[in-house]
């Protein structure tokens, strides 16, 4: 039995968050490395389909209920941002942000995510 895919859809934040890291990457590392940084990026949302407990996952409920985090980084691949998610009822995992494994998680996570 094949294992159950989630649905991983990005909030607009997110959204802006991967456009933006990818702007940043090329104009400070050149075109070759946005592809790879961009192609790690991509590797990290597609184990979001295997569910929010994938491994290297982690729980953040202090900082909002429900709120987990994965890094990117994979298989060798280095990367410093997280990818910052909920998952709802077992269908569907919303990536919320991608942020820089420095930023504070709290400070950077929009209102009525609670």
């Amino acid at each position: 039995m094949k294992p159950k895919r989630w649905r991983v859809r990005f909030s607009a934040e997110a959204e802006k968050d991967f456009a933006r890291i990818l702007t940043d990457t090329r104009d400070n590392f050149g075109p070759r490395q946005v592809e790879i940084y961009r192609a790690t990026l991509r590797e990290a949302i597609k184990r979001l389909e295997f569910g929010p407990e994938v491994l290297g996952s982690r729980a953040l409920d202090e900082v909002r209920r429900g709120l987990r985090v994965l890094h990117i980084a994979r298989k060798g691949r280095r990367g410093r941002h997280l990818l910052a998610f909920r998952a709802d009822d077992g269908q569907t995992i919303e990536i919320i942000r991608i942020l820089h494994d420095s930023m504070n998680i709290e400070r950077h996570m929009p209102p009525g995510t609670d």
